[in-house]
């Protein structure tokens, strides 16, 4: 008998009550027989949950000594006590900065010059004190630079509490509003704030005009959107001129503008809501410039008066074009940046808006990120963006608009004698069963062998429309260094090759995100990267839907599983409007009700497609107030695969009793439940020696 079989007759898994619950809509009936596990008052759901934390660290209580040897790793090749780059904003120079041994950022601000007294605005070690969850939200200095307003999250539901800070003073404002959202922007006035407010499903749907040192009571409500499909956003311009209250669904937008200068006034429209349009807005002089996919898949650009918006006074500056997507621009007193994707790889060029001369900002390397950095400055040639890559750590430039010059302002250190030569990453191209070519970001370390032996870690995620970033990860080298390859598949469902990967990877299309993994996991054994026993796959959330659905279509293709708060009971789930994922998603993957759509849904739903087979190892991890999957998703899969798998392969259920979607909070704590990860997989790996 085996270590693994010793293990599991020694201790055995919880085993979840059966009460079958009923599920029936378009003459299909589904037996649900783990559906009061979402009774989160039952004390038998909470026991439940209990019970499998134990039995998780009773599983791997001999893997201890690694979790502590991985998390000492990698925590020795963090700069524990650094200093972001400092970015201007009128007189102030704005930055946060970390200590050892401490969870959370300081934010610190110096006025005039880098060589001023700092002046610490926001220290979230202090305010997390007490706390076994802190989340801060928004963070947003009025516009004379007097005022702080910020939120805060002590739960990980992403149910915001705002304040006010005089940074005078350093007290508090009386006023403090619970159950608001990501979103707020000041009023030029330095008195008036806008902000969002979230109802029972978590959906920021009202917009709310508050003046400081007035009760919340009476607040103004501004607008109420009524359309569970619709989110409501804030957003105000660079120029400083107009807010932006921005109303969209998966596939639609409508922008309402108002005079920053004049924040009791109303809000007027760009253009209302056309189902299938979206556009975002930028404002110049006496123009709008829109970026929309109006009769333009690949989006494209175009400018309007300030003065009439309306649709028939557009004017195409830049046109669609089927081989570039246009993801967006940004526009500075007398520049225009343009952000676009080619065959894969982002671009971006600037424009003399004077001249109408052009400079391409190009990087070497064949796969990589890059993302514009803070830039609060209208009047200045200098564009700020980072850059990073699977082997060179993030670095941010300082881009000089005028000379086409760039100054590298800083790059991430890593500790430990970090050398990007004795790595190597590549550009890859697998071919799905319909043809069409799946590109795959690869790193290793030099000198591996494609002898079919190496152990490999395949990522991925293909909803919504996300590109997935191909960026430096200081925890990663834990696993190159052990001889592990690492690929990220850019599945169809992301935006990695235009609008259309993603229209290819949604609605009645979406299983072509999960055959699509399939085939860059068969391409990679094929190419003698790794074999079925050696790969590794791993994905969150969305990502833990393809986890799920790729394992019950080939679970013989996969070692090791790591499904992290994964959205897998899809059917039930967008069929229950009470949630957050339901009527929004609808636009994504297409709504139940409408019997076509339930079929499709039904026949890749993870929960729903659960046989009696032999399945990989797997963890599954859960966040109790997770407000976006909710537990009892990863909880009830985790009862279905125990019930019917047929293996002695590991199966555990980890969840986080005190956060949310984004697992533990604090940098020292996140990197505990990756030690803990990192350890499942190197131990089912083989590899697991200290």
């Amino acid at each position: 008998m085996n270590k693994d079989n010793r293990l599991q007759h020694i201790v055995n898994p919880p085993v979840a009550e059966k009460q079958p619950q009923v599920l029936e809509l378009h003459g299909d009936r589904r037996i649900d027989d783990y559906f009061w596990l979402r009774d989160i008052d039952n004390d038998k759901a909470i026991a439940y949950l209990e019970a499998e934390n134990a039995y998780t660290q009773s599983m791997m209580q001999h893997t201890e000594a690694l979790q502590t040897k991985l998390y000492d790793e990698m925590l020795a090749r963090i700069q524990e006590t650094d200093l972001s780059v400092p970015f201007r904003k009128d007189d102030y120079y704005y930055y946060s900065r970390t200590e050892e041994g401490k969870a959370y950022p300081i934010h610190c601000r110096k006025k005039g010059s880098l060589d001023a007294t700092e002046e610490v605005l926001l220290d979230q070690n202090e305010l997390a004190q007490g706390h076994e969850f802190f989340s801060l939200g928004v963070f947003q200095i009025s516009p004379n630079h007097q005022i702080l307003a910020y939120s805060t999250d002590t739960s990980g539901s992403e149910q915001y509490t705002l304040f006010f800070l005089d940074l005078n003073t350093f007290e508090l404002y009386s006023e403090t509003i619970p159950e608001t959202y990501f979103s707020l922007t000041w009023g030029n006035d330095n008195q008036t704030v806008f902000y969002t407010k979230i109802n029972a499903a978590n959906r920021p749907y009202q917009l709310f005009r508050h003046t400081l040192q007035t009760p919340t009571t009476e607040d103004v409500l501004i607008y109420h959107e009524p359309d569970d499909t619709y989110n409501l956003d804030l957003g105000k311009t660079r120029s400083e001129a107009y807010i932006l209250m921005i109303l969209h669904s998966s596939i639609t937008t409508e922008i309402h503008y108002l005079d920053a200068n004049n924040p009791t006034g109303d809000f007027q429209i760009i253009h209302p809501r056309t189902t299938g349009m979206e556009y975002d807005v930028e404002h110049h002089s006496d123009y709008f410039y829109i970026v929309t996919n109006d009769e333009a898949t690949n989006f494209k650009l175009v400018k309007t008066p300030v003065a009439t918006p309306n649709k028939e006074n557009w004017q195409t500056v830049i046109p669609h074009r089927e081989d570039v997507m246009l993801s967006g621009v940004s526009l500075f007193a007398n520049h225009l940046v343009i952000y676009e994707r080619k065959a894969g790889l982002q671009t971006a060029r600037v424009q003399n808006l004077s001249t109408s001369k052009e400079s391409n900002i190009t990087f070497p390397e064949p796969t990589y990120t890059f993302y514009e950095g803070n830039n609060p400055e209208f009047n200045t040639s200098i564009l700020r963006f980072n850059y990073t890559s699977l082997i060179t750590p993030l670095s941010v430039f300082d881009y000089d608009m005028e000379t086409d010059k760039r100054e590298l302002k800083k790059e991430t250190e890593v500790l430990g004698g970090y050398d990007k030569s004795h790595y190597k990453s590549e550009w890859l191209m697998a071919t799905a069963k319909d043809g069409t070519q799946i590109p795959i970001s690869i790193v290793y370390k030099q000198g591996i062998e494609k002898d079919g032996k190496n152990p490999l870690f395949m990522t991925g995620y293909g909803s919504y429309g996300y590109s997935y970033p191909v960026m430096f990860s200081s925890t990663r080298l834990t696993l190159l260094d052990r001889g592990m390859v690492y690929a990220i598949a850019h599945i169809r469902g992301g935006e990695e090759m235009g609008r259309k990967w993603y229209e290819d990877g949604k609605f009645l299309q979406k299983k072509n995100t999960f055959t699509d993994f399939i085939a860059c996991a068969e391409y990679l054994i094929g190419e003698k990267w790794t074999q079925s026993d050696r790969l590794v796959i791993s994905g969150g959330s969305a990502g833990g839907l393809l986890m799920g659905a790729v394992i019950n279509m080939r679970p013989d293709l996969f070692k090791v599983v790591v499904a992290d708060v994964p959205f897998v009971d899809v059917v039930t789930t967008i069929l229950d409007t009470s949630l957050p994922l339901s009527a929004m998603e609808w636009e994504e993957w297409g709504n139940p009700n409408d019997k076509v759509y339930y079929d499709y849904m039904k026949s890749y739903s993870p929960y729903d497609n659960v046989e009696a087979k032999d399945y990989p190892d797997i963890l599954i991890t859960a966040g109790l107030n997770d407000s976006r999957v909710k537990y009892w998703e990863p909880a009830k899969w985790t009862a279905k695969l125990r019930e019917l798998k047929t293996d002695n392969n590991i199966l555990l259920l980890k969840t986080n009793m005190s956060a949310g979607h984004g697992g533990a909070s604090g940098r020292y704590e996140s990197l505990k439940e990756l030690a803990f990860d990192y350890a499942f997989i190197l131990d089912r790996l083989g590899l697991g020696e200290i």
